[in-house]
């Protein structure tokens, strides 16, 4: 939806009201044909129709682009009153610059910052309601640190806040006591398995070590046993030899 045009100080220009609302346009989109809509407009128009609502050209949302940039330039170098004129603000300023300053005027309302407060006040007079505010809070004089509204003060009881934060700490400290119990059991059995698993590698290691050292022993007694059948044979050979 765009700028009410009796918001704007002197003439606008034509081509710079949106060919659906005929407000100033607000964040415009341009079609191919040149015609020009606010964002919203032209948005919720190709909803239920797929052309141009000025020439009936058709027009679908991917072809549409930014304004030219000399139009831009003209529509952001436009007058205006601030939205807040009937509350008694006179800024007038240019188009490009009047949210940020409608953002910051002291005669915009704005809700109240105290939790449960549904008022809403204007800028300039936030204070003064702050002060007065039957939600408002503010530190307990007796010094138990805890802030309060005005409306609790005859409630209040310190040592009862006291104890019930007590509690609330101790609860939540046994609740982390069991969490970091309960985080070591469990890290304490993943390393058990993996030390399990590791010794039942270790085992199986050392029976295969056993298993190749009982196959050596019985090549180095093999070998021993030839050793000496060699040796007899050669003993032999030596006396036929000699018989001979």
């Amino acid at each position: 939806m765009g700028y009410d045009i009796e918001r704007f100080v002197g003439y606008v220009n034509e081509g710079l009201l949106c060919s659906i609302c005929r407000g100033v346009l607000e964040d415009p989109l341009q079609a191919p044909c040149e015609h020009a809509f606010c964002s919203a407009c032209i948005h919720a128009w190709l909803v239920h129709h797929s052309n141009c609502p000025e020439d009936r050209q058709t027009v679908d949302v991917s072809s549409l682009r930014p304004l030219y940039r000399y139009m831009k330039n003209d529509l952001n170098r436009l007058q205006l009153h601030c939205k807040n004129k009937e509350s008694g603000c006179q800024m007038v300023c240019s188009l490009e610059s009047i949210d940020r300053h409608e953002k910051e005027c002291e005669y915009s309302l704005i809700p109240c910052f105290n939790i449960g407060c549904t008022v809403q006040v204007e800028r300039r007079n936030l204070d003064g309601h702050l002060a007065v505010c039957e939600y408002r809070s503010h530190e307990c004089p007796n010094g138990c640190g805890y802030f309060i509204l005005s409306a609790e003060d005859i409630q209040h009881n310190c040592v009862a806040e006291l104890k019930t934060e007590l509690e609330l700490l101790r609860t939540e400290m046994i609740c982390r006591v069991e969490e970091a119990k309960h985080e070591m059991e469990s890290r304490l059995d993943s390393q058990r398995r993996h030390m399990v698993q590791k010794e039942s590698v270790l085992l199986n290691q050392i029976e295969e070590l056993k298993s190749q050292m009982s196959r050596l022993m019985s090549d180095v007694c093999s070998l021993m046993a030839a050793e000496r059948q060699h040796r007899q044979e050669l003993e032999q050979a030596e006396l036929e030899k000699r018989e001979l």
